[in-house]
């Protein structure tokens, strides 16, 4: 997808919630459909804008909406709601992932949040990812160590 400037939120635009390195290095298009692209809107306007006012720190997800092909070489389940335009993974610059999930938790709408690759003795570590539905989202937590799943 082309670099514009097509803003689906005030501080997040179409092209950011779409880039894929994978892609670009595969040649493969990663470009959504509407209903997608519907959703990549709801993902920015229910999580990551609140996300990026609350902290008022600038971020950009490092994983966002994903095309199948992409999702397929990206080593994610074909379950993955990256797919559907729901999910993204972030970190933002100097606020520990554990209290970036936290804040989420208790004060968003949601409907899976997951504490990725996450030590507690390095609060840096790993990143969050977080989806949203339009309906019946789960609020459903999980840390995941590379192994294994654990609600938090």
């Amino acid at each position: 997808m082309k670099k514009t400037n097509n803003r689906i939120s005030e501080y997040f635009s179409l092209w950011e919630l779409t880039r894929s390195a994978i892609a670009l290095r595969h040649g493969i298009p990663n470009i959504p459909e509407a209903r997608e692209i519907e959703r990549l809107t709801q993902l920015a306007k229910y999580i990551l804008e609140p996300v990026r006012q609350n902290f008022a720190i600038p971020f950009s997800p490092s994983s966002r909406f994903r095309a199948p092909e992409v999702n397929r070489l990206a080593g994610s389940k074909p379950t993955s709601q990256h797919i559907l335009g729901q999910a993204a993974d972030f970190e933002i610059p100097t606020i520990g992932n554990r209290a970036l999930a936290d804040w989420i938790k208790d004060n968003l709408d949601f409907d899976q949040l997951i504490l990725e690759f996450h030590q507690p003795d390095a609060p840096k570590s790993g990143w969050v990812h977080c989806s949203y539905r339009a309906n019946d989202n789960r609020k459903h937590c999980l840390i995941f160590d590379g192994r294994n799943y654990k609600e938090f």
